[in-house]
């Protein structure tokens, strides 16, 4: 996302091949990240001659915590919690619940305050912006 981000500036769809150039990342690998992020409309697919992916909306509006949500299978900390999980039938005794509950919301929170933008910024602002949203 932050390949495609910061060679939009061409206006036109990023070929994969050239992602894959610059990241050192498997073509197979990329297309399915791709396929995903498409299905959720975090980017545009082009097919054929000149195709490739864009961004479907500016790095500012690119939040961090729906790229992951996009990408990865569960960002829950323990199966428990994942949207898929049954209901627990332990859950009114589980001594641990609420302190998973509490790092399910930080992660969540966390993720949600970092923008594409952000992380495209130069390596001191990036650790600055990471360590104020803490």
């Amino acid at each position: 996302m932050i390949d495609l981000a910061e060679h939009a500036h061409e206006g036109r769809p990023i070929p994969i091949k050239d992602i894959v150039q610059r990241q050192g990342i498997s073509h197979k690998y990329i297309e399915h990240v791709m396929s995903l992020l498409t299905k959720r409309g975090l980017v545009n697919g082009f097919q054929g001659k000149g195709g490739g992916y864009k961004l479907n909306r500016d790095p500012a509006a690119c939040i961090v915590w729906d790229i992951l949500q996009a990408t990865e299978i569960s960002l829950a900390p323990v199966a428990c919690l994942q949207a898929s999980a049954a209901p627990c039938p332990r859950a009114q005794e589980c001594r641990t619940l609420p302190m998973w509950n509490k790092l399910d919301a930080l992660l969540q929170n966390f993720f949600q305050g970092i923008t594409l933008a952000d992380l495209m910024q130069n390596d001191l602002t990036r650790k600055k912006i990471l360590l104020e949203k803490k």
